[in-house]
């Protein structure tokens, strides 16, 4: 069974159109990472791993290290493969999406299925959703003092 996390748009109104986004390794954005990222509209990333890899090639070409600039390459590709779903859904929690939450499914088709009978049920019990993705703005402390080491308590100077 695969794992989907499943994006709501902002001002979501009546009609609510989510994204599904399967968790897992992403075979296309490692066979080809910069058309993948730009297929799923991530430009920055998709002109940043472009411009890696060919600096990368380039770079092992006038060295005349030819295998390793193809193993920096390949760790390009291989990090797109691995952290690509991760950049959709903080490309998407950049443009105001938030996490509802995940569903597991065999397939998307399914997903949808049991994410609107999970999000109907929730209407009724009228209880906030427990967000998913772990926002970095959440995880600093109220009031940073002074730290010495591993013995820092946070809140006490």
């Amino acid at each position: 069974m695969a794992i989907y996390v499943v994006m709501e748009p902002p001002g979501r109104g009546e009609s609510v159109d989510t994204t599904f986004i399967r968790d897992g390794f992403a075979w296309l954005g490692f066979l080809v990472p910069p058309l993948w990222l730009a297929w799923h509209r991530l430009w920055v990333e998709a002109a940043l791993a472009f411009v890696a890899m060919g600096l990368l090639s380039m770079l092992g070409e006038r060295l005349d290290l030819e295998t390793a600039g193809s193993l920096l390459s390949f760790l390009v590709m291989l990090f797109v493969g691995l952290e690509g779903q991760g950049l959709r859904i903080a490309a998407l929690r950049r443009r105001g999406w938030h996490e509802w939450g995940v569903v597991e499914a065999d397939r998307r088709a399914h997903a949808d299925i049991r994410y609107v009978l999970e999000a109907a049920a929730d209407s009724d019990a009228q209880t906030p959703a427990q967000r998913i993705v772990p926002d970095a703005a959440h995880a600093r402390p109220a009031q940073m003092g002074l730290a010495l080491g591993l013995n820092h308590i946070p809140g006490k100077p």
